[in-house]
């Protein structure tokens, strides 16, 4: 990891590019993982509802909140 200035908040890291790079790569991979078995079969079946289509942009936003939670929180607690 990079060197890291001290971002005010929790919130301002969620868009710090810092935080952003690793947990875009999180995000990613672990989202499309959990996507593929929470809504691939529904998806490949042409089954896709608005409700399924939000569950699954969830199942991306929470790994990078998650990752973005650990950075901060290794981050803070070295300082």
């Amino acid at each position: 990891m990079g060197h890291f200035s001290k971002p005010k908040s929790f919130w301002q890291c969620l868009i710090d590019p810092e935080y952003a790079k690793t947990a875009l790569r999180v995000a990613l991979i672990v989202g499309s993982i959990l996507f593929a078995i929470n809504h691939g079969i529904a998806l490949w079946q042409g089954q896709m509802t608005q409700a399924r289509w939000f569950s699954g942009l969830l199942t991306y936003l929470v790994p990078y909140l998650v990752s973005v939670h650990g950075q901060y929180a290794n981050h803070t607690k070295q300082h």
